[in-house]
């Protein structure tokens, strides 16, 4: 049996070499991790639920026009997907009031914010991934004025998309992270959604 070459391995998912050219596996662990991993768990068949819940939210996703690393299933546990450049951001969009945001600004818990609200968060475990401004952002080079634009109209069509689809089950979106990277097409580069939506990334 062919040894599988890991690529990366992250608190939830574990990224080998695929196939092709140009491609991974993505797996999906049963670990549950928060606090940035400081309380950790595992809880048996997590990550055959977040690979499948992951599956059908980015195949409606590219449905809508939204473009994604995704490419297939393979298994319960796999799946197939484009190699990107990581953005290394996390993009948290806020719909309602909890946690931090309701601590740093002295928001009532629960309470629906005026608009959706875009944050972005530096990805660094050792630093607890400290939140940044899109002056941090530029200055430091992750991202390009123009890509951050991109990212944040993204961003807020996949929030819409979201709210209708957990509102249809009963089920309100609070707030939710997701990654972004970016993809060469021959000589054309496009920013696109990586990473995974899943319970993991979201509060309901």
């Amino acid at each position: 049996m062919n040894r599988r070459r890991r690529v990366y391995e992250g608190k939830a998912k574990v990224l080998y070499e695929g196939p092709e050219p140009g491609t991974l596996i993505q797996h999906f662990k049963d670990d549950a991790t928060a606090f940035n991993a400081k309380k950790h768990a595992l809880i048996e068949g997590k990550g055959v639920l977040n690979n499948r819940i992951s599956e059908v939210i980015f195949q409606r996703l590219g449905e809508i026009g939204v473009p994604t690393h995704f490419i297939k299933r393979i298994n319960m546990r796999e799946q197939l997907i484009r190699e990107v450049e990581i953005i290394p951001l996390e993009v948290v969009v806020r719909n309602i009031a909890a946690g931090s945001l309701s601590t740093r600004l002295g928001l009532e818990e629960g309470s629906a914010l005026p608009r959706s609200v875009i944050e972005f968060y530096y990805k660094d475990d050792k630093l607890n991934d400290p939140m940044v401004s899109e002056e941090h952002i530029t200055a430091f080079g992750w991202a390009t004025p123009g890509e951050i634009e991109e990212i944040m109209s993204l961003a807020l069509r996949i929030n819409d998309f979201l709210i209708g689809l957990f509102l249809g089950i009963g089920i309100r979106l609070v707030d939710f992270k997701v990654e972004f990277g970016r993809m060469w097409e021959n000589d054309t580069m496009r920013i696109v959604l990586a990473d995974e939506i899943s319970p993991d990334c979201c509060r309901l």
